[in-house]
């Protein structure tokens, strides 16, 4: 028989819970249904294609469920409430496997009919490593609690230690998960009874993880903060190394959008559990913001606090470490937003960003609120500025290129431009198939060679019972 090499792409699917529960002012206490857009970024069309589900932390034998194969450039998307083999209620995590590279976005949905109406959206994972750092971990803290989740993403049980670090570098709490199984992954809420951090809680988290048997082993995490009495909600993955250097493809300040001003803030985290280090962080415009962070802890950037910074302000900044690595992660608030993407480390970036979610609704549909828009954000991260094109192929969900956006504009190191759909040329993108409203799309953003990118996109959708537009944001992933 031959043997099928399997590309794996983890997926951590937070709130995953409640399909049947009632509507809910409150983020916090709204349920969310987990919808999986992905896309094969390979070469040639799928000839097999699997989600694997895991319950609890200890389950050996998931759920299993058959997809149909994918075309090469091809993208859709599976809701985890249409799955009857899923009960309500489930709350766990998921691995795709298919003989073929898949990149994958998770959207939360909120449960219909409430106020809350963000989707928080994440990526799922190639691989893990035996750490991750969670930037920013809130308990009844500026309105929000944290929930998050650890997958392992070894072959053997994994024992998972958390660290909690408060913004004075005091580690706070610790907590460890034993024989935690492959695939499987562990919940932590903030905002739970027998939570036991103290309240308010402000800081961050370093996750590490050991094989049962000794030595390193393989996770990665992804969070959700949720408003406690109001409606936002956002979502970001943790992240396993750190650098000096992080780039920030959004800032903004007090920046006029539809009639409400919005801002950003970042939050650092040192990776270094004993050594101190000074950031700064530099804005586009020039304008700069420097804090010593503790090990361990975080520090907070907002943008509209730095020194000389203008009102109206929309731009991209660098995060630059003097001591140690740090990691990032931006949040975009206020007029509408409710969104978080994860800073680009130096180095990390490529040529070639694969988006796997992303939509473009007809002026109609847009103003009905029935559909989404997605605006994309691409910014230089590499060491010489971009002379050459950059190109966004808008794919559809049989891989089929609808439409090309062609940047000529130089972009200078930490500079940024934009597209959406209707620059290169479509009225409306990301509606599949007939039978009424099917949604599948992405989009791939192509540099000249030798060139590093980072990308944001940024999905809207206009909320008619207040008139915002309604954000939240995920990170584009390198494709191959």
């Amino acid at each position: 028989m031959k043997t099928r090499l399997f590309t794996i792409l983890i997926i951590l699917a937070i709130g995953l819970a409640g399909f049947t529960s009632p509507a809910q002012a409150q983020a916090y206490t709204t349920s969310f249904t987990t919808s999986i857009t992905y896309q094969n970024v390979g070469t040639a069309a799928t000839t097999t294609l699997q989600i694997l589900f895991y319950a609890t932390p200890t389950t050996t034998s998931p759920i299993v469920i058959t997809r149909d194969n994918l075309a090469a450039g091809a993208g859709t998307s599976v809701s985890i409430g249409t799955l009857g083999t899923i009960d309500p209620g489930f709350k766990g995590s998921a691995v795709m496997q298919a003989d073929q590279p898949l990149l994958a976005t998770l959207v939360q949905v909120p449960v219909a009919g409430g106020t809350v109406k963000v989707r928080p959206m994440s990526n799922g994972f190639a691989a893990g490593a035996a750490q991750s750092l969670i930037a920013t971990v809130l308990k009844n803290q500026f309105g929000a609690n944290t929930v998050f989740s650890v997958q392992n993403v070894d072959s053997e049980d994994n024992n998972i230690t958390i660290k909690f670090y408060n913004t004075s570098a005091v580690m706070v709490e610790e907590q460890t998960v034993n024989d935690v199984a492959p695939g499987a992954a562990i919940y932590w809420d903030t905002g739970a009874a027998t939570d036991p951090l103290p309240s308010p809680f402000n800081g961050s988290a370093v996750i590490t993880s050991v094989r049962g048997g000794g030595g390193d082993g393989a996770i990665v995490s992804s969070a959700m903060e949720l408003d406690i009495t109001l409606t936002g909600a956002k979502a970001f993955e943790g992240v396993a190394q750190g650098a000096t250097d992080f780039f920030m493809p959004s800032a903004l300040c007090k920046f006029l959008s539809s009639g409400a001003l919005q801002d950003t803030s970042y939050a650092v985290q040192n990776t270094n559990l004993t050594t101190s280090t000074n950031v700064t962080v530099t804005y586009d415009n020039g304008v700069t913001d420097t804090k010593p962070i503790g090990p361990g802890s975080k520090a907070s950037f907002v943008a509209c606090n730095a020194t000389g910074m203008p009102t109206g302000y929309k731009g991209a900044a660098i995060v630059h470490s003097d001591a140690t690595d740090v990691i990032a992660v931006g949040k975009a608030y206020n007029g509408g937003l409710s969104t978080a993407f994860v800073g680009a480390a130096a180095g990390s970036g490529t040529a070639k960003v694969a988006l796997p979610y992303v939509r473009w609704a007809s002026a109609a549909n847009w103003a009905s609120g029935a559909q989404q828009r997605s605006f994309i954000t691409i910014q230089n991260i590499g060491t010489a500025a971009i002379t050459g094109d950059i190109t966004v192929q808008y794919v559809t969900c049989t891989g089929t290129i609808a439409g090309t956006h062609t940047i000529t504009d130089d972009v200078a190191v930490g500079a940024k431009v934009n597209s959406n759909a209707s620059n290169a040329g479509l009225a409306e993108f990301g509606l599949c198939g007939g039978g009424g409203p099917q949604f599948g799309g992405g989009a791939l953003v192509q540099g000249p060679a030798g060139s590093q990118l980072a990308v944001v996109v940024r999905v809207m959708t206009l909320d008619l019972a207040t008139g915002l537009a309604v954000g939240e944001d995920y990170n584009g992933i390198n494709a191959p």
